[in-house]
């Protein structure tokens, strides 16, 4: 029997779901029912159903899901059995932040380069990932077989950066570029906003402002 595709938005899910099993684990928890798991996810548990049924069959009614296999069976899902090798480009300010953030291994994913136009800085010392010339990224990609990006590049660069890592075999690209990028159907971007993400905290804070000056009006 064929497997069945699993949709973008149910793959975005279940590593939302890998996440909540794996906290689960490291608080010695066996089983977790439907709603129990849920609820940690933020979706209500028949969505949860729906999404793990791609997986197969799970669970024992009245005992819940066992978290261990569960969570091994997204992670195999996920691609995340052996880690997943993933570079930068560009590596200024943000880019060299996230150069140095030790939490990409824990999720499944190895940085293994960067990139950027000058690459020779003497900032990029303290960095334990090398930086590279962007010219050579090309032909890193294809020796390493590397098929995640992440993007820090100016807006003004993105596309002929992002046509270059097509070019090279990329399928997923996780952008912080504030531009519209035009891929091929087959290649993945997500954009990551931080200007858009800050104005929407912001709604909820002057509306928390509101509620507040509307409680001192006698």
């Amino acid at each position: 029997m064929e497997k069945q595709q699993i949709p973008g938005k149910t793959i975005y899910r279940l590593s939302i779901y890998h996440r909540c099993l794996r906290r689960l684990a490291e608080n010695d928890l066996e089983t977790v029912s439907s709603s129990a798991l849920a609820k940690a996810a933020g979706v209500n548990p028949s969505q949860l159903r729906r999404d793990l049924g791609y997986l197969g069959t799970f669970g024992t009614r009245g005992l819940g899901y066992p978290v261990v296999e569960l969570s091994e069976v997204i992670r195999e899902e996920l691609g995340r059995a052996h880690l997943q090798p993933v570079i930068l480009v560009g590596v200024g300010n943000l880019g060299a932040a996230l150069l140095r953030y030790r939490g990409f291994q824990k999720e499944g994913f190895e940085v293994v380069g960067a990139f950027d136009a000058v690459p020779n800085r003497e900032s990029y010392q303290s960095l334990e990932i090398p930086v590279y010339e962007v010219s050579l990224m090309g032909d890193f990609i294809r020796k390493q077989g590397v098929k995640l990006a992440v993007l820090t590049v100016p807006a003004e660069h993105a596309q002929e950066v992002v046509n270059d890592l097509v070019e090279a075999g990329i399928q997923g690209i996780l952008s912080f570029s504030p531009t519209i990028l035009q891929v091929p159907e087959t290649v993945t971007v997500n954009n990551v906003d931080l200007a858009l993400e800050l104005e929407q905290v912001s709604f909820f804070v002057k509306q928390e402002g509101v509620h507040s000056d509307l409680k001192e009006v006698p």
